[in-house]
């Protein structure tokens, strides 16, 4: 197996539940890491199709949680090529409104192919 990786890859996006969150876009980070089959072959996949995976599973419209990119992120990636055994994907927002500092909220998805 060989592993490809784009990380920190930057979109804006209305998600969350809060009002204006329903409006004002805002920054969002994901990291994809994808494990390929190089048995037979040659174990490329085109990095301009994992992101287009990354960035298509960000709605045009309001999404409310982390969990629904993070969701069709992986399955975008998995739907590429046969020989994509696994995908990881973690989606950050960068701006949380909560009561202290944090850096970000993320959440992580990794599914296997045929899942």
């Amino acid at each position: 197996m060989q592993e490809i990786t784009l990380r920190g890859m930057r979109f804006h996006a209305l998600v969350g539940i809060l009002p204006h969150e329903h409006t004002v876009p805002q920054p969002i980070e994901i990291d994809l890491a994808v494990s390929v089959d190089e048995e037979g072959g040659a174990s490329v996949v085109d990095y301009r199709a994992l992101y287009d995976a990354a960035a298509a599973a960000l709605s045009p419209a309001h999404t409310d949680y982390l969990e629904q990119i993070a969701h069709r992120a992986v399955e975008g990636a998995l739907a590429l090529s046969p020989r994509i055994r696994s995908a990881r994907v973690a989606v950050r927002k960068l701006n949380v409104a909560l009561p202290g500092p944090l850096a970000y909220a993320e959440v992580a998805v990794e599914r296997s192919a045929g899942r």
